[in-house]
């Protein structure tokens, strides 16, 4: 961006002490968008004082999340809620200059090898099988507890980098390949888990009134592990829950991306942090 004058001048202004000043500074700055970025990088490479770094870098993130709220809301109002485009945003809040094209030709790629291996005679249990044995044996994908001092194992594309998520980022991953693959794996309900489930063709996203009654078996993401109605059954009993029918309706991928904000979100608690829990769980709002 050109060097004016104005932005000159308000650039010497983000290390004025006066907190208002400041706020003030910041709203003209952000007003400016993405394109005064490579000023404000400049100006930290060239400032010693780690004080003024921290206040640099936050205006980066604002001008950042500033576009990211819209890339959201068109998201968010696009007729068909894609779940990889939906995923790619959360990692762009954490990683804005994230380059999506390795991205892309990576899930291709395991969607390849597990297309080579279907065939239309498959049972939903053969189908199943064959995901995860490419998913979690061939591609070598682990899974591991929630822990909300990882951020990046909820973040698809160091999910896919490391080859490890945790129960919610590897379902998200799971759920695309069954979108791409046109397997009827949805995202569920459960309490306290992220579990998905084989829906029988011929579901309704709509207005199930059974859904439990629509459902093969369910699937563990972080291990690819498939459990029977009887397994859910006992699970229900072990965490005194009736198992009413929305905790079986499956999920439509706005409810997952906003799932996954929420949960991603939780990984900021720390006081120097705080802003982006905040900023999440707004995200988040807007998908409601």
């Amino acid at each position: 961006m050109e060097n004016t004058k104005e932005i000159s001048a308000l650039l010497h202004l983000i290390d004025d002490p006066d907190e208002e000043v400041f706020d003030a500074v910041s709203e003209k700055i952000v007003g400016y968008g993405k394109p005064i970025i490579p000023n404000l990088e400049h100006l930290w490479e060239t400032t010693p004082d780690e004080g003024i770094q921290e206040r640099i870098e936050l205006l980066i993130h604002r001008l950042h999340y500033h576009d990211l709220t819209e890339d959201f809301r068109q998201w968010n109002v696009s007729g068909h809620h894609d779940l990889l485009l939906g995923s790619l945003l959360v990692c762009k809040f954490q990683y804005p200059e994230l380059t999506t094209t390795p991205v892309l030709q990576e899930i291709e790629k395991i969607r390849r090898n597990i297309w080579l291996e279907l065939n239309n005679y498959l049972t939903p249990l053969e189908q199943i099988n064959i995901v995860t044995s490419i998913l979690y044996s061939y591609y070598g994908l682990k899974g591991g507890e929630v822990n909300y001092k990882e951020p990046n194992e909820f973040l698809l594309h160091k999910t896919l980098e490391a080859k490890r998520g945790n129960q919610i980022s590897n379902g998200v991953l799971y759920l695309l390949l069954c979108e791409l693959l046109d397997i009827p794996v949805r995202a569920i309900n459960i309490p306290r888990q992220s579990i998905i489930a084989y829906f029988k063709p011929g579901y309704s996203q709509e207005n199930l009134p059974d859904p439990l009654s629509m459902i093969e078996f369910f699937i563990d993401p972080t291990s690819g592990q498939v459990f029977s109605h009887q397994d859910v059954e006992n699970y229900f009993k072990r965490i005194a829950v009736p198992p009413v029918s929305s905790y079986f309706k499956p999920r439509k991928n706005k409810q997952v991306i906003q799932q996954l904000l929420e949960e991603f979100s939780k990984c900021f608690t720390g006081q120097l942090d705080a802003y982006k829990q905040k900023e999440l769980t707004e995200l988040a709002a807007l998908l409601d």
